[in-house]
């Protein structure tokens, strides 16, 4: 495998979705923030549209989406949209947790039940949403039943907000005038389209940085040439950087270049897709390819986040986790978890009791002790993932006491934890019950750096960012100057956005850490977790 040969701990196009991995370039950001308007200040009821090419990043959006829903949000989400309207409306129901036995294959008594959960939900102020994947594989006739479904209102509000999902062929069924009545209550609409060159390079260089490489193989030509191979679209760089990866290691070539991706793009891109990209250029292949990948059945989600930790519900509930059981019972049986967590967390740092006592780190002020730093903050379990430094989970909530645990590795589908020094590995979902986000985390930070910088700054602490982010986008380092400009304030913003930390463009306590996390030493989260 090549990952020694470059350097790396992991392989970083893996098409498994891992939440680390999560780049947002500017449009991806824009169409979540279109999102989460339709559904916020704008979700007075009716359809928010997105549409975009496969393997353009929509399911990761719809995964980032979820993780952001405020917690009086009811969300349905439906999968498999080739449905007939009354299997559809069957789904929602299900997906919503109502009794619909006896109803089935009734659209009105289907309807009534799930008008009379609107109205409950309206009256406990929960907003509930509908979230349909691959819209446009819709009917006609389910179509219709799905904008019947925005005519459940009160005199004054729509009961439920739907967003549609979809490839460019949704756009298209939409604009059909006999479908005009639907499209005029779409809110708010956005059509995802392909990276461009810059964010092809930096969407690259934030996936090889996340997998532990110190040094960039591809070369100026090598990554010109992935772009115009792949024509921006995230899925088809990471087959394709993948493929160029394992040649170079094969022909022990340290530099990649565009030679080693061009025969890349050609083992793995079909033939049609490689004549329409030498005929029409980089947008026409990504059509080509488009068709080819959803035949061969290739699906990647870039994000996410992220998996999310979801609020949907399966049509079946989940078969029960011992483990959160045992959760429950260690915190109830150990009143000192939060100094039984700083202990082993100051251990996985390599700091003694002679260095900072327990009970002073519990307090975690701003430094604990000469070198070592501590944040209280709040995030989901995706961002968290992303840094990859074990930290502390305040846990509480359901039929848990209020407790802390260390998180040590975050999977798929589990999480581990150490709670008074027994491991406990249980779902995602399962943790998301106790848990709404606090944590606190230790690090290493030189005593020279403040605890802000911005732009207009300079000295030592400058230079010690320039050279973290270094390591992160092979920009300049300290050596070409130690003044915050607007060129570092760039680099920053994008770093911070790469780790879900508010991009200002200041550095704050969140984004030291984020700029810690860059370097392999110290600790990391297993990689053993499912």
């Amino acid at each position: 495998m090549y990952l020694e040969f470059y350097g790396l701990r992991e392989p970083p196009f893996s098409i498994t979705p891992d939440p680390r991995y999560v780049f947002l370039s500017e449009r991806h950001r824009d169409a979540l923030a279109h999102l989460l308007y339709g559904i916020g200040k704008g979700g007075s009821g009716g359809f928010v549209q997105l549409t975009g090419e496969v393997g353009t990043g929509k399911t990761t959006l719809c995964r980032l989406l979820l993780e952001q829903l405020p917690e009086n949000t009811r969300v349905a989400l439906v999968l498999n949209p080739k449905l007939s309207p009354v299997e559809l409306i069957e789904t929602v129901c299900e997906e919503l947790k109502r009794d619909i036995e006896g109803k089935r294959g009734s659209l009105k008594a289907l309807t009534d039940t799930l008008n009379a959960y609107l109205l409950d939900a309206y009256a406990q102020g929960l907003r509930v949403v509908l979230i349909i994947d691959e819209a446009q594989n819709l009917s006609p006739e389910s179509l219709e039943q799905v904008r019947l479904l925005t005519n459940l209102e009160t005199p004054t509000q729509k009961l439920l907000q739907i967003i549609l999902l979809g490839q460019p062929e949704l756009r298209e069924m939409l604009a059909r005038p006999e479908l005009r009545q639907l499209t005029q209550r779409i809110t708010a609409r956005y059509h995802l389209t392909p990276l461009d060159r810059d964010e092809t390079e930096a969407y690259l260089r934030h996936r090889m940085a996340v997998a532990g490489c110190a040094r960039m193989p591809f070369s100026r030509l090598g990554l010109r040439a992935l772009y115009q191979r792949s024509g921006g679209i995230p899925r088809l760089i990471n087959i394709i950087a993948d493929r160029a990866l394992m040649a170079g290691y094969a022909r022990e070539q340290s530099t990649i270049g565009e030679r080693l991706v061009a025969r890349a793009a050609d083992e793995t891109l079909p033939g049609h897709a490689r004549y329409l990209a030498r005929r029409f250029g980089a947008w026409a292949l990504g059509a080509a390819i488009v068709a080819a990948l959803v035949v061969a059945g290739l699906w990647y989600t870039q994000r996410v986040p992220l998996p999310v930790p979801s609020p949907v519900v399966a049509e079946q509930p989940p078969p029960a986790d011992p483990a959160a059981g045992r959760l429950v019972a260690k915190l109830q049986a150990t009143p000192d978890s939060e100094l039984a967590a700083f202990g082993q967390l100051l251990a996985r740092w390599q700091v003694d009791s002679s260095q900072v006592s327990v009970r002073d780190a519990v307090r975690c002020a701003a430094m604990v002790a000469p070198g070592l730093a501590c944040l209280r903050g709040r995030a989901t379990l995706e961002q968290l993932a992303r840094f990859d430094r074990p930290l502390i989970l305040a846990l509480g909530g359901g039929d848990a006491p209020a407790g802390f645990a260390l998180l040590r590795g975050v999977g798929q589908e589990h999480v581990l934890l150490d709670l008074g020094g027994e491991n406990i590995e249980l779902r995602r979902a399962s943790l998301q019950q106790h848990w709404n986000g606090d944590f606190l985390a230790l690090w290493r930070l030189p005593e020279a750096i403040p605890a802000t910088l911005k732009r207009g700054d300079g000295g030592p602490a400058v230079g010690w960012v320039k050279d973290r982010l270094a390591a992160y986008d092979k920009g300049p380092g300290a050596g070409d100057g130690t003044t915050f400009d607007a060129a570092l304030e760039d680099r920053v913003r994008r770093l911070q956005q790469s780790y879900g930390v508010k991009s200002d463009g200041i550095i704050g306590p969140e984004t030291l850490f984020a700029l810690s996390a860059l370097d392999d030493a110290g600790p990391h989260l297993a990689r053993t977790v499912k």
